[in-house]
């Protein structure tokens, strides 16, 4: 059976999670893990983004509960959200200080610097999805807001690339091994896909498998994400997380 030995990608009420932060922590005991991270969304998603002024609430229960629970490694990180031009994230640099992580992907509903812009990109990625249409514009905007991102932020890893939005997994995997950014291979989202991990898996880039659970029972699982991976055919010891 394949296991992860942590997970660094879990939600929970601050955004639209269902259970608790020592609820993650009590799934992720129960799994055996020895580090979990509870990595809500940033605050320019409009419908489930973190409130700002909640950060430093999230940071201070986790601080206590890593003395209730000493035998597992508790951080605090976030996902922000990949929707400016300029690179920059929907966090600013004094929330950056709070975090213990820093990981950031794509997602409808998010709005930055340019609200009428982002509106038309959400759109047309929405209908891809939809209806499966994609133009080599779309596809190269979308990578360029990727890769932007990646050379402006200082990320441990990309979540889900490829979910919600066309891109060309090339440029992103050889924009994560250039910042040494890991790319992750999300459970519960089909991305990456067998086809690009392998794809990626060119470049000298790392994996990382997250969860993605939005339930605590979902934390720490990895069957979805290690049978992609076993699929593609790349070396399992390319995953920073994987036993």
């Amino acid at each position: 059976m394949d296991r992860i030995k942590w997970d660094y990608h879990t939600h929970t009420v601050f955004s639209h999670g269902k259970g608790t932060i020592e609820d993650n922590v009590k799934a992720a005991v129960k799994m055996g893990l020895t580090r979990v991270a509870i990595s809500d969304h940033g605050p320019g998603h409009i419908s489930y983004g973190v409130k700002r002024d909640r950060f430093k609430d999230m940071r201070l229960e986790i601080d206590m509960l890593k003395i209730r629970y000493p035998e597992i490694e508790i951080l605090l990180g976030v996902e922000a959200n990949v929707i400016n031009r300029s690179g920059a994230l929907d966090i600013t640099e004094e929330e950056k200080e709070i975090f213990d992580i820093v990981m950031a992907g794509y997602h409808y509903g998010a709005f930055g610097e340019e609200p009428g812009h982002d509106f038309g990109v959400h759109a047309k990625n929405l209908l891809l999805n939809c209806f499966g249409t994609s133009t080599q514009k779309l596809k190269a905007a979308n990578t360029e807001l990727m890769v932007k991102a990646i050379y402006e932020n200082e990320l441990l890893a990309v979540t889900h690339p490829g979910a919600k939005y066309d891109i060309y997994i090339n440029e992103v995997a050889r924009a994560c091994a250039d910042r040494g950014v890991w790319m992750e291979i999300n459970n519960s989202h089909p991305y990456l896909t067998a086809k690009t991990i392998a794809e990626a898996a060119e470049f000298d880039v790392t994996f990382v498998i997250g969860s993605d659970a939005h339930v605590p029972h979902k934390v720490g699982h990895c069957e979805k994400a290690a049978a992609r991976l076993r699929e593609s055919g790349v070396d399992r010891k390319r995953v920073v997380n994987l036993l």
